[in-house]
Order: C-alpha cells, then sequence, then structure tokens
C-alpha cells in the first residue's frame, strides 16, 4: 500500500511541482520562497497521504498547504504585507484559470518564466530548474559549465527576479514573439536530456522526450497557419530524433550506435509527418533548429546506413557552424567529415576542438578521438581517450557502452 502511494506521490511531483510552484511566485513575488513552500508542501504531502491516501484534488492540497506556508512566512517576516490580502484573495478561485492565449497549464508557465527582463541563458536555465524539474547537474550539462558555475548563475536570476520586482504573469499576444526562442530553447532542452539523460541508470528519459514533443507541437498550434520556421523546425527535429528511439538500445539496454541499427525498428509514423515539415521550414527563416531538423531528415530518408548522404550533411553542418558557431556543433561535424573524408580529418578537428580547451569536460569529445584512433589504428590514443570519457560520463548505459568498446581496444593492443 504504502508503494502505491509513494509512486503515486513520485507521479505528482513531476505532474505539478511547476504549478505548485507558480502560484507561490505569484503569492510572494520570491522564487526561492516559493521554492522552499513548494517543496515543504510536497514533504508533508508524503506524510499525510501515506496516513489519509490520496485526496481528490491533490493538487488543490498542495497549492492550498504551500499558500498557507508562504502567508506564514511572509507575516512573520512583515514584508509584502501590503500584497499579501490582494495575491490571497487571487488564488482563493480556480487555481487552473486559463489564460486565453495560451491554453496549456505547463507551456503557460513556460512562456511566464521566459522573461525579456533576464538574459536568455537565465530565463532558459531557471524555466528547467524550478518549472520542468531538471536539476542543477543536469542543466550544467546542456550549457556545458560546471554544475556549480550554474548553480551561482540560477542564484543570481532569483536574485534578479526578487530585487526589479519582475512580474510572473502570462504574456500578451503581442509579447509572445521576444519569448519564443527562449521557450523553443527550453522544449529543445527538456528533449535532449529525454533523449540521453545526463544520469541514471538509463539513457533514455521518455517522460521527457515525450513532454518536450507535446510542447513543441503545442506551440506550433498556437503560432497559426504561418508558424515561424523555426517552431516548425523544432518540432520535426524532435520527432525525428524521438523516431530512432527503439532502436537506440538493445534487447539488454545497451547502446547501439548510429550505424548498426535496426532500421525497421524506427517509428515511420515521426518520420512520415517529420520530413514534410522540415522542408517547409527550410523554405522559410532558417534559423539553427532548422537546420538540425535538415540533418535528422537526411538520416530519416536513408533506408539503409549506406544510402546517407554524408556530403549533405556535412554542407548542412557547415550552414549550421556559420550560423551558430559553437564546439559542440563543431564537434558533430567532425563526425560527418570523417564519414566523407575519412577518420584523419576527423581527428583533426578533435584536436584542434582540444587545444582550444573548451569541450575537455564533455566525454563525447572523447569518445570522438578514441573512435577515430581506433579506426586509425592508434590504439594507444584510442585507450587513453575511452578512459578519460569514462572518467567524464555520468550515465550507466553510456558508461557500460564506452567500457566495452575499451574492452575491445585492450584486446586489439594485447592480442591472444
Amino acid at each position: 500500500m504504502t508503494e502505491g502511494i509513494d509512486q503515486a506521490i513520485s507521479a505528482l511531483y513531476r505532474a505539478e511541482w511547476g504549478r505548485v510552484l507558480a502560484h507561490g511566485i505569484r503569492l510572494t513575488g520570491d522564487i526561492a520562497l516559493a521554492e522552499e513552500v513548494t517543496q515543504e508542501a510536497f514533504e508533508a504531502a508524503v506524510d499525510r497521504f501515506r496516513r489519509e491516501g490520496v485526496p481528490e484534488h491533490p493538487r488543490a492540497w498542495l497549492v492550498q498547504t504551500a499558500r498557507n506556508m508562504a502567508i506564514d512566512r511572509l507575516r512573520r517576516r512583515r514584508v509584502l504585507a501590503g500584497k499579501l490580502e490582494t495575491y490571497a484573495a487571487d488564488l482563493e478561485g480556480d487555481v487552473d484559470a486559463p489564460a486565453l492565449e495560451i491554453p496549456d497549464d505547463r507551456l503557460r508557465l513556460v512562456f511566464t518564466c521566459c522573461h525579456p527582463a533576464l538574459a536568455l541563458e537565465a530565463q532558459v536555465a531557471l524555466t528547467l530548474r524550478t518549472l520542468l524539474g531538471l536539476e542543477t547537474d543536469e542543466i550544467a550539462r546542456a550549457f556545458l559549465v560546471p554544475p556549480a558555475t550554474m548553480a551561482q548563475r540560477l542564484v543570481r536570476a532569483k536574485r534578479k527576479i526578487t530585487d526589479a520586482k519582475v512580474p510572473y504573469v502570462v504574456p500578451e499576444a503581442a509579447q509572445m514573439p521576444e519569448r519564443l526562442h527562449a521557450v523553443l530553447t527550453v522544449i529543445y532542452l527538456v528533449f535532449t536530456e529525454g533523449y540521453a539523460a545526463t544520469r541514471g541508470v538509463s539513457l533514455v528519459r521518455t517522460d521527457l522526450s515525450a513532454e518536450a514533443i507535446r510542447l513543441a507541437r503545442l506551440v506550433h498550434g498556437l503560432t497559426g497557419g504561418a508558424p515561424p520556421a523555426e517552431v516548425t523546425g523544432l518540432l520535426a527535429l524532435l520527432l525525428l530524433h524521438d523516431a530512432r528511439r527503439e532502436a537506440r538500445l538493445d534487447d539488454a539496454g545497451d547502446v547501439v550506435v548510429l550505424d548498426e541499427q535496426d532500421r525497421s525498428r524506427w517509428n515511420r509514423a515521426h518520420i512520415e509527418e517529420a520530413l514534410p515539415l522540415a522542408f517547409e521550414a527550410m523554405q522559410g527563416d532558417v534559423g539553427p533548429f532548422t537546420l538540425q531538423a535538415a540533418i535528422a531528415a537526411v538520416h530519416g530518408r536513408a533506408k539503409t546506413k549506406e544510402e546517407t548522404d554524408w556530403k549533405e550533411i556535412v554542407r548542412l553542418y557547415g550552414r549550421l557552424e556559420e550560423l551558430q558557431p559553437s564546439a559542440v556543433v563543431a564537434l558533430n561535424r567532425a563526425v560527418a567529415v570523417a564519414m566523407v573524408e575519412g577518420p584523419g580529418a576527423g581527428l583533426a578537428i578533435v584536436d584542434a576542438l582540444s587545444r582550444e580547451g573548451t569541450l575537455d569536460d564533455y566525454h563525447l569529445l572523447h569518445a570522438a578521438r578514441a573512435d577515430f584512433a581506433r579506426r586509425l589504428k592508434s590504439l594507444s590514443v584510442a585507450e587513453s581517450s575511452y578512459r578519460r570519457a569514462l572518467e567524464l560520463v555520468g550515465n550507466d548505459t553510456e558508461r557500460r557502452f564506452l567500457e566495452r568498446r575499451l574492452a575491445e581496444v585492450r584486446a586489439e593492443m594485447n592480442p591472444p
């Protein structure tokens, strides 16, 4: 019985954390305090629900509990007294009163938190942390910074919101375009964490991937009959990547690289939906999501690995690198270049990135170097690179893959 209650509470935490937190922010105007009372409300729910069972309306119970805790804190502090009655009365009503422009609760909250008063990175990081529940180390990986650095950025963003009294309100329709890029970036990074989890037992978190696709569909519908190219491109990109989900792991739960995947297991419905979207997006104002969708479409169209047009992928990565220069884009381009020009050309790009030092703590850079070196028969370089990748990887599934590759290299170095 207790196990079932705990599972229900865990599911409730994932589904309702952001909504309860948002109501706390509306009441207090203090994101740090709102986080405290939201966490305490969920802790109280564990004890209460274990004793009495999950109530009929658990979200309302959580909102009311967090609200009462927040009001007690505000009274003790004797701060915001003038605002207290107004905000508290507002929360007495329907806790899910819909905004006219955005009919979905979670998407409405994402638009609300992507406030232009904050830098883009802060908007995205804060939204990922507070409303979608990603941990600080998961967000840090997305931005390729140490967790401690990201933690400091989140603290500064919260402080700026409190000090500047940034209002947490749903934007009007005219304000949505200035928030759209941040919203798309949030959705993309949620999918990325679902596609290749930072840590944990499984490589894939289908709950995050599915939620990201759902939000992308909503934004695509929200933007009317002629959505911006990047909105269409993002939806196509997520569908094309998610189409490969079932083929990315074998029956034992181990990684299967793209060239070795059974393409009959790819989700053809996703691919058939996404390919026209990717083409449509490329006819518009091309941006990073659109180009990534075009790259994914090249893979999606290929029935076998031999049919993959790697030259086109190299060309598209070149355009992406011009539009959005980054070390990660350069690393991905190196993999494509290696398929066209050979592993030596790919290794040269990786070595140049290493000299820059940007991706020193990124396990995929060292894994790529190891793969190129192995193909060039530079086994000692491959062995040391796999060892470095293993020091950095956080996900158990990827760790097993790298351990297997390292064992293969060592066997080649020391044949029987």
